[in-house]
């Protein structure tokens, strides 16, 4: 598999998962060009997440069903047209829309993820896999720093018709340069949908690691959801510019990526996971803590990234164990479920940043966490039975 095309394909994940952020840095800007309440500005990024959601329960699994290069330029191509809608857009409801449409053909990333594996050879595949995902998390991790900088020198707009050319290009390039791949199965789309509903039911473990992430996922997205309203606000004074910094700062946290990689094949990912909660729980506490305090609110970003990617990294290892023969929607599973607790988190940020301020924010984020490691001692506990059990 030529280098240059695992470079392509990592370029492309992090490029198409990126346009699920860019709205974070923006919603002060956007709360004021279109009149609205700090709420109904954060409902921009929920309905982002929820496109994600719907794209990953309907679309990705198309790509067992269909030709994979032709389903992704199909994908881009209405990207490419949403973006545009976008940074055209004359009213909120028109940005809401659109900003839907592109949330849910974005998961183009979890197309070309799968696909990359198709063609690594045995022997390489999960290095190769592993520089994929790394271009994702680079997209996920940068997002929010180049849309802060972009709209601070052109405008919010730019931010969308910027990506919307940016959609474009990648599309084209990657028709002249991805191998074509026939389906992989002739089962009928529904009995699709219907087989992936059916592993949540066979599997116990993927809804409690969705569920574990949802929570993680939903404390993530209420911080980056609200943090700019605090930057902009009367006790920094940000510019956007200045949002993109504090952005940059907190994806140190994407460090703990390979150590998360080497706990899992130490089969350490109950423990670590626990240690996680915590560790999440106690970045809000900082971050309340750190109201008037930058420090301490970057600090809190870090921890609260770390926290993160260690629970996501550990949960991907436990959900593609459940069946080899299946990852592909295993994976469409967790990654739904999660990313519905990640809208939820968003607008209940919203929420409640409207009602009760940064420290509200900052006790619902740390409740989620901490609701997750009551949930993960349950888990402590059905284990040392089984094992009892098996000694007895």
């Amino acid at each position: 598999m030529p280098g240059r095309l695992i470079v392509l394909l990592a370029v492309a994940c992090g490029m198409t998962v990126a346009n699920l952020y860019y709205a974070q840095p923006l919603l002060s800007s956007l709360r004021d060009v279109f009149h609205l309440s700090t709420a109904a500005a954060g409902s921009l990024i929920t309905l982002t997440q929820v496109g994600y959601v719907i794209g990953m329960l309907f679309l990705v699994p198309l790509g067992d069903r269909l030709e994979k290069r032709s389903l992704v330029m199909a994908l881009l191509t209405v990207t490419t047209a949403a973006l545009v809608a976008a940074g055209l857009a004359t009213n909120f409801p028109m940005l809401l829309i659109a900003s839907l449409v592109s949330g849910a053909t974005s998961v183009v990333a979890q197309i070309l993820v799968p696909f990359a594996a198709s063609l690594a050879p045995d022997h390489a595949r999960g290095r190769i896999v592993g520089r994929v995902m790394s271009g994702l998390l680079t997209g996920i991790l940068l997002s929010r720093t180049l849309s802060s900088l972009v709209s601070d020198l052109a405008g919010w707009r730019v931010v969308y018709l910027g990506s919307a050319f940016l959609m474009a290009a990648l599309a084209l390039t990657l028709r002249s340069t991805l191998p074509r791949q026939a389906p992989t199965t002739t089962i009928p789309y529904l009995r699709v949908l219907h087989s992936t509903l059916q592993l949540i039911r066979v599997h116990p473990a993927l809804l409690r690691r969705g569920l574990y992430q949802a929570a993680m996922f939903g404390a993530f997205s209420a911080f980056w959801t609200t943090i700019s309203y605090v930057l902009t606000g009367p006790g920094f004074h940000y510019s956007p510019i200045g949002v993109g910094v504090f952005a940059l700062v907190g994806a140190a946290g994407a460090a703990v990526a390979p150590f998360a990689g080497q706990w899992a094949d130490r089969k350490l990912t109950r423990p670590m996971t626990g240690a996680a909660f915590v560790l999440a729980a106690l970045a809000f506490a900082l971050a309340g803590l750190g109201r008037h305090h930058i420090v301490l609110l970057a600090l809190a970003a870090v921890l609260l990234d770390m926290a993160v990617q260690a629970t996501l990294i550990l949960g991907q290892h436990t959900v593609y164990q459940l069946d080899p023969h299946a990852r592909a929607r295993l994976n469409s599973a967790f990654i739904a479920t999660f990313f519905l607790g990640g809208a939820l988190g968003s607008q209940l940020g919203s929420l409640t940043f409207h009602s009760g301020g940064w420290t509200a924010v900052t006790a619902l984020g740390a409740a989620l966490p901490v609701l997750a490691f009551l949930y993960w001692l349950t888990e402590h506990r059905k284990a040392d039975r089984g094992l009892a059990r098996a000694s007895g």
